[in-house]
């Protein structure tokens, strides 16, 4: 997908064809998402959470509808269904649209980095209240982001025990998105690229070895079933998920209804990071018992000197020429990243 403006006349032509184009004095507002209702995990239950809290902070004069489990948008597909209107408010999987948004996937360049969940999604607020190139870039498109969803704090999930690098050496470990190929073959193994929902029996079939992933995460998509051992790779949280809105829909508001929208934004990413953290302990407990996971500690000293390889940089270095190019004070911005 290209990072050019989405056509208004489609936009219109595909909100009409779901009867539900975005009305700036709606009552009822529509979600969009490629999160399962049912799926019981931190994701889907603050999302609701959000929901609930629209409505009650506007005292019922609002609501949102939410189309759960990619029944109007896939996940490839919300990006531009938010733009042209098809619904108000979705979520966006940030690091599948590399090129619609390389400012606002910043953290994916920098892995591993040092900030956990909460600390993320403050750096993106941050961002975006500091440097408008960041807003610009989604306004191009739009769109408008009110709140974050970054990702728990990874490590790898393999079907072996890794203790070093050297134990490192030939594993074929699941890759993805800008840094982890790179970081992948600084650690001396083999990138394979393997989308999420394949990843349970590639893993089972011995097809790749390990994945980068957080508990909470491997368990919600059960590869803990066939991988047990996790080992503590400090890779820091991983940015996941813009919550957004189509931007007609934003300015639309008043000033009353657009003010509960952001605090409500601030407010979700400290409800997500807690229930994160609560899920991330609920698995190691189930990890203790008969899901028979063992945790594995890695040297972090080993981990750090992937830093100094070349690939590594290179991809941080595409990151700083983009956000030069933009007008952007690189150099300030990725003292966040530093360990």
């Amino acid at each position: 997908m290209s990072n050019s403006t989405f056509p208004r006349a489609v936009g219109f032509a595909l909100a009409a064809s779901f009867g539900f184009a975005s009305m700036a004095d709606a009552d009822t507002y529509k979600w969009i998402t490629f999160k399962p209702q049912g799926a019981g995990d931190a994701q889907a239950i603050t999302t609701q959470w959000l929901v609930d809290e629209f409505a009650k902070r506007t005292d019922g004069k609002h609501s949102i509808d939410v189309f759960w489990g990619g029944s109007v948008a896939k996940t490839g597909e919300i990006p531009e269904a938010l733009a042209a209107g098809v619904g108000d408010f979705g979520d966006i999987i940030t690091p599948y649209f590399p090129d619609l948004m390389p400012l606002n996937n910043a953290v994916g360049f920098f892995i591993p980095q040092p900030m956990n969940t909460l600390e993320v999604g403050h750096f993106m607020e941050e961002m975006h209240a500091t440097y408008p190139e960041f807003k610009q870039e989604l306004a191009e498109n739009n769109l408008y982001a009110f709140g974050f969803r970054p990702l728990e704090g990874y490590g790898m999930l393999c079907n072996k025990p890794v203790t070093s690098a050297a134990d490192m050496q030939g594993l074929r470990i699941r890759s993805y998105g800008f840094a982890y190929p790179k970081l992948i073959e600084a650690l001396g193994a083999t990138p394979v690229s393997i989308a999420t929902s394949e990843a349970y029996e590639a893993l089972q079939r011995s097809i790749i070895d390990c994945t980068p992933i957080g508990p909470a995460l491997a368990r919600g998509w059960k590869y803990d079933e066939v991988a047990k051992y996790y080992i503590e790779l400090p890779l820091g949280a991983s940015f996941g998920h813009l919550l957004a809105m189509n931007l007609d829909s934003y300015e639309g508001m008043d000033d009353e209804t657009k003010a509960v929208v952001d605090q409500l934004g601030k407010d979700y990413l400290v409800e997500y990071a807690r229930m994160l953290d609560d899920d991330d302990a609920r698995v190691r407990e189930l990890w203790k018992g008969d899901l028979g996971v063992e945790v594995v500690p890695f040297p972090k000293e080993e981990l750090m000197g992937v830093l100094d390889d070349d690939g590594v940089k290179e991809v941080r270095q595409e990151w700083i020429d983009k956000a030069t190019a933009a007008g952007l004070p690189a150099d300030e911005i990725i003292k966040s990243f530093q360990f």
